[in-house]
């Protein structure tokens, strides 16, 4: 009799055909036309934060200060975000988004959301709410292990 796989194995498979759905994803939908990932996913850490410094943005994405500094000189040119100094401490700056970069994060969240809608609508509540339990928990568990200081 063939024994069931191991949930370890299970899962090691299915997140690796997760990394490649998000990327067909990517590709085969609209859901990125405005900004690319890097750039939704920093105006929408910036959304969740507010106004931010590069080290805090960086430590919030799990990223080096350089490469969130390099990411958001892009959001800077693009005039998607502004960086402002600090009343009390003029040598530190504060990246905000512009209204612009910030209504393009909402119609590109509003688009991924109605593809995940489409994609889990035969769904129940129940389901949805237990898989984005267990999902935050796997990012959490992630966070923890390579993004805490």
């Amino acid at each position: 009799m063939d024994q069931p796989p191991e949930p370890l194995d299970v899962l090691e498979r299915a997140t690796a055909v997760l990394v490649r759905n998000f990327e067909m994803l990517r590709r085969r939908t609209d859901v990125y036309a405005e900004l690319d990932q890097a750039e939704y996913l920093i105006l929408r850490t910036l959304d969740d934060l507010g106004p931010a410094d590069i080290g805090t943005l960086a430590g919030a994405l799990g990223l080096d200060p350089s490469t969130a500094g390099r990411q958001v000189s892009a959001l800077l040119r693009k005039e998607l975000a502004e960086r402002n100094p600090v009343s009390d401490d003029r040598r530190r700056c504060v990246i905000t988004p512009t209204d612009h970069g910030r209504d393009l994060m909402h119609r590109t969240r509003a688009r991924r959301r109605s593809t995940v809608g489409e994609l889990l609508g035969d769904w129940t509540p129940g389901e949805l709410d237990t898989f984005a339990e267990l999902l935050t928990r796997y990012n959490n568990a992630v966070t923890r292990r390579y993004l805490s200081d």
